[in-house]
């Protein structure tokens, strides 16, 4: 896998839930479901993607992989734990 220009966008419905896709095809391999649980998705960032980067939640080789394999990746909204752990809270 090379380095790939990747659209981020966040839901409209649901807070800190985004959406990775190539920004040469955006949503269209997300599936209808899917689409309709996200909202309309609002664009939130550019980048070029690739396994060395870092990111603030997910990590790259995985979103790559999974925009591979499903043209799309879904990152949830962080769970209570993960809340407690970015706080600094044990």
């Amino acid at each position: 896998m090379k380095e790939r220009l990747v659209q981020v966008y966040k839901s409209t419905r649901k807070t800190e839930m985004y959406l990775y896709v190539e920004k040469a095809r955006g949503v269209a391999d997300v599936p209808e479901p899917l689409m309709k649980q996200f909202g309309e998705p609002e664009e939130v960032m550019m980048l070029m993607l690739s396994h060395g980067r870092k990111l603030a939640r997910a990590d790259a080789k995985e979103v790559l992989r999974e925009i591979d394999e499903n043209g799309f990746d879904l990152q949830m909204p962080p769970t209570m734990e993960e809340l407690l752990r970015r706080e600094g809270v044990s």
